[in-house]
């Protein structure tokens, strides 16, 4: 099935062309944004991928990091796959986590391999799931299954300027958006759906849009226009894994840096 819709950042932009939505399979969004509506709309310091900056008319902006998936609204159509045991990696590389967003099905293991030539600590205390992987080394790996769903903010206790977010969700239809935007679902079949959309910055432009009920069908494939708009809820400063602020390690520490 090759359904198509098209997400904006505010503004009124043009949707997606016919030649645009027939290039892709499954589930798509465009993301286009207008520079009529990028007053106040910045970057927040700690997650620059997600950056909304303001734009010439009509040039496409870093838009990934929307997550939308589709959860079986009344069991109809075939069912859903099982789900299987798998594991995905962030990697902490220059005190980052990269990639900084994903999406996965309750079940996954995500691994957190130590690829800087230095300490971490990762952890979390949010929402779907509470845990921490201590002090390790570089070049080992630890991690952690996620058994429920919801949205974790992951940190690390030892450079506060590292974070990312996983999102969680009890199905296995459900994707990211890219950095233009683009968002594939694959193998859907027919059926009702919720549909739901979720982004770390930004809400709907239209309260309760979301989630949904949708049908997927031969005749129907689209998820119709998504508009979001800066809510102002990226994250900001957060304490380290025992509820205190971040103490910076000594400049000549080999362990911690």
């Amino acid at each position: 099935l090759r359904l198509a819709s098209v997400v904006q950042l505010g503004g009124v932009c043009a949707r997606a062309t016919p030649a645009e939505r027939a290039s892709t399979r499954a589930a798509t969004a465009r993301n286009f944004i207008c520079a009529a509506d990028t007053t106040a709309r910045t970057a927040h310091p700690r997650r620059p991928r997600h950056a909304v900056t303001p734009t010439e008319s009509g040039k496409r902006v870093d838009a990934s990091g929307i997550a939308i998936w589709l959860t079986r609204a009344d069991g109809s159509g075939a069912p859903a796959p099982a789900n299987a045991r798998r594991r995905v990696r962030i990697v902490q590389r220059d005190k980052k986590f990269i990639p900084s967003t994903i999406v996965v099905q309750v079940g996954t293991a995500v691994d957190f391999p130590n690829d800087d030539p230095f300490f971490h600590n990762v952890f979390s205390y949010y929402d779907c799931i509470k845990f921490d992987l201590g002090l390790y080394e570089s070049g080992a790996s630890r991690g952690v299954t996620f058994t429920r769903p919801g949205r974790c903010f992951v940190f690390c206790n030892i450079h506060p300027e590292m974070s990312a977010m996983i999102v969680v969700v009890d199905t296995p239809y459900s994707a990211l958006s890219t950095l233009t935007g683009d968002v594939t679902i694959g193998n859907v079949p027919p059926g009702r759906y919720t549909a739901s959309v979720w982004h770390e910055r930004f809400g709907l432009a239209t309260p309760n849009e979301f989630p949904r009920d949708v049908i997927v069908s031969d005749e129907n494939r689209s998820l119709g226009t998504i508009r979001l708009i800066d809510a102002g809820k990226a994250l900001g400063a957060h304490t380290n894994k025992y509820g205190h602020e971040y103490v910076p390690p000594p400049p000549t520490s080999p362990t911690y840096r």
